[in-house]
């Protein structure tokens, strides 16, 4: 079994991203040519909790049972969703494409005590988790489908490979891209986009704030949003105003 760590990001790339949020990041990457960096189908299980990092990646594929068959406790080794977990560091996020399954837990309470000891932020899944109710109290960000009671492998899933290319809901992962998720859903930034992403990001957020605070003063939607040239002036006084340069 040959399965190679990611290269991860800056930390301080990261944080950026986590104070943006998904719905800036996704909105700049299709500004850049990547239409849909949102995966549709998994939603937050822990409101309120925002977090970026780079992508450790699981994919599963349908249960076939002369290539996978029950042996799997006997050799705990051949549970290859232990092995995504091997790799984790401070920050890391897991995707899974359990291909929308509802009837496989991809991981319990254990296996995500131990990811979230290592520092794991998150855990991204087209599918579901089980052991919820003990497992939402952990502090990790949980973006689901749903629950259930059954494990991995009891009915329609087998665990294939770990940290290769991923398809979740028709969105390709990368291992090592940034996941920016919060209660908007998950947005996947190219890793080799990143940095413009966050350019592109910063500026808007910024100019926002500025539009949001002249919009809450009755300010003309027209003019402030999105920012009109008209409106540079006004801006770029304010912005100064506050310390920018």
């Amino acid at each position: 079994m040959n399965i190679s760590d990611i290269k991860r990001p800056s930390k301080e790339l990261v944080k950026a991203f986590a104070e943006i949020g998904s719905a800036t990041a996704s909105a700049e990457c299709s500004k850049l040519g990547v239409r849909n960096a949102h995966i549709v189908g998994p939603v937050s299980w822990t409101r309120g909790v925002v977090v970026a990092g780079p992508a450790l990646t699981l994919q599963f594929m349908p249960k076939r049972e002369d290539l996978y068959g029950q042996s799997e406790y006997t050799d705990p080794e051949k549970q290859l969703h232990r092995h995504v977990l091997y790799f984790a560091q401070e920050g890391d996020i897991v995707c899974v494409d359990a291909r929308g399954d509802m009837s496989s837990g991809i991981f319990g309470e254990m296996m995500l005590t131990y990811f979230r000891g290592k520092g794991g932020a998150g855990v991204v899944i087209n599918g579901c988790i089980r052991d919820y109710p003990k497992a939402k109290d952990l502090g990790l960000g949980l973006w689901l489908q749903g629950t259930t009671p059954n494990y991995h492998t009891q009915t329609n899933l087998m665990p294939w490979a770990v940290n290769v290319p991923i398809a979740m809901n028709n969105v390709t992962i990368m291992p090592g891209d940034i996941i920016v998720a919060d209660d908007d859903g998950v947005a996947v930034v190219p890793i080799g986009l990143a940095e413009q992403v966050l350019e592109h990001s910063s500026h808007h957020a910024e100019w926002e704030e500025f539009s949001r605070m002249r919009l809450s003063q009755g300010g003309d939607l027209r003019k402030y949003y999105p920012l009109r040239a008209d409106a540079e002036e006004e801006y770029q006084a304010w912005r100064k105003a506050q310390g920018g340069h």
